[in-house]
């Protein structure tokens, strides 16, 4: 069973030698994703699917609590429609897909495959709105964009990805700004809990906010290799796009009037995040809120024995499925020991584990995920310990990878110690800057680090010198090599 599990693992590459190689074969050896015939593609294959389908359903009700309903806009946009707005088609220009051909004839005007979807949202907007009764409109897409990237990973940056884009319009700023914070709330807290990855949330510089945006908000993630991933944004898109766009409405005191909007978003890189962040050695750990399968059965049923484990193990499966997602690994081709390591390596938060003597002794072993633990439970205490367990699970990997940010996030008072742990460490750098644009790019020209984002938690902003030019900063930022 040892050798067995020893040879599967040799597949993956560790990540302490390959970061990059090891999140590869990760993604193909638990087929999550394969590649596409199309370069820069991907296939998303069931287990992958199935994360996305939790993620979204999980968001998608947020979104709904929150007064939000689904909507669908088309995936072709017209030239001259995405080009109305020029500072925003200037931040996609590089990735647009262009359809130039219908059948055997030339079009007559290209047609853009949607990058985002503000330009055909907000020229449907500015039809639907005309009074202040219409306000607030608030919609949801799920949806497929295409941007094309030159360099691709899948989840991470592909050609073509799965995403949802709010898009919202309000009467006045205040109500624009409030919506584009709680929906920011409402990545933080899923993200957190759901997929218990801690983030920073903060506002973009204007360097790195959205094209056409007033401002940009943004959840932070910190990866294994110390990298940092944008997980989530929100946009207060101001009355920019009213205005292009002529989206306005007659208000009560009788005035026309523009509207403000927003527009928000997360992708399938959340599945790269979760990989990134939980994965070990021995493959992915997926949170038990987020996992397809929460607990994995495996029978353990020599010859003589195998009609009674087989029972038994079925009747554990019919006891669990109705409150966790349960799967009864019963296949006869591969050793207890083959499934074990495979069950591992897809991240399955519990096993539990079942032969002949356990039959004995109307007990079950569990084995968990996350820490690798074992433990012997009685038949009928299993269900109530499997419900404690999964939650403590889900707390424990939280944990972990706050205690993973707070050990490789430092602060620096210059840009001696800047570059120095630029190069001999990893993570988030803290550090005061003077909000000068020149600056900024210095400082990512020299050392290859951004600015991920200004933290809006008021407590971490104080008096300093800026960490490149040293002039005097009241603003804490957050730099990050990323992806």
């Amino acid at each position: 069973m040892t050798e067995n599990k020893k040879e599967f693992v040799k597949e993956i590459t560790p990540m302490e030698k390959d970061f990059s190689q090891w999140y590869t074969d990760i993604i193909l050896k638990t087929e999550l994703v394969d590649y596409a015939p199309v370069k820069g593609c991907m296939v998303i294959r069931p287990y992958g699917y199935a994360i996305w389908e939790n993620i979204q359903k999980d968001l998608d009700c947020r979104f709904k609590e929150t007064g939000h309903t689904n909507a669908y806009f088309p995936l072709f946009i017209p030239e001259s429609l995405l080009r109305k707005e020029q500072e925003h088609v200037e931040g996609f220009a590089p990735e647009v897909a262009w359809v130039t051909h219908g059948g055997d004839e030339e079009l007559a005007e290209r047609i853009a495959v949607r990058p985002t979807s503000e330009t055909v949202i907000c020229t449907m907007y500015s039809k639907w709105i005309n009074s202040y009764r219409d306000l607030p409109v608030l919609i949801n897409q799920w949806a497929n964009v295409v941007r094309w990237e030159k360099s691709t990973r899948p989840f991470l940056r592909t050609a073509e990805f799965l995403w949802q884009e709010g898009h919202t319009a309000h009467a006045t700023e205040e109500d624009a700004e409030e919506e584009t914070l709680k929906m920011l709330e409402v990545y933080r807290d899923f993200v957190e809990r759901d997929l218990a990855i801690p983030v920073i949330k903060g506002r973009k510089t204007e360097k790195e906010k959205f094209a056409g945006a007033l401002r940009t908000y943004t959840i932070e993630a910190l990866m294994l290799d110390g990298k940092g991933l944008q997980v989530g944004t929100s946009h207060n898109l101001g009355q920019h796009f009213a205005k292009v766009f002529d989206i306005t409405y007659l208000d009560r005191d009788g005035k026309e009037k523009y509207v403000w909007t927003t527009s928000w978003g997360v992708s399938t890189r959340l599945i790269g995040a979760l990989i990134m962040v939980h994965g070990d050695s021995r493959g992915l750990r997926v949170p038990p809120k987020i996992a397809p399968i929460q607990v994995v059965i495996v029978p353990i049923a020599p010859g003589d024995k195998k009609e009674v484990v087989l029972s038994k193990a079925q009747q554990l499966y019919e006891t669990l499925k109705g409150d966790v997602r349960v799967e009864l690994d019963d296949r006869d081709e591969y050793t207890p020991g083959w499934k074990f390591n495979q069950w591992e390596m897809k991240g399955v938060p519990v096993r539990v584990e079942i032969g002949p003597r356990d039959i004995e002794k109307h007990q079950v072993v569990i084995a968990r995920r996350d820490t690798g633990e074992k433990m012997v439970v009685g038949e009928g205490e299993l269900k109530p310990r499997l419900l404690k367990l999964l939650e403590g699970i889900q707390h424990n990997m939280f944990k972990q990878a706050k205690s993973f940010v707070e050990k490789n996030t430092r602060e620096v008072e210059n840009f001696e110690q800047f570059e120095e742990i630029i190069k001999n460490k990893r993570g988030f750098i803290k550090a005061s800057w003077c909000g000068n644009r020149e600056c900024e790019d210095y400082v990512k020209e020299k050392t290859g680090a951004s600015i991920r984002c200004i933290p809006l938690n008021k407590n971490e902003h104080r008096p300093g010198k800026c960490v490149y030019c040293g002039k005097e900063s009241e603003q804490i930022v957050y730099f990050a090599r990323a992806y």
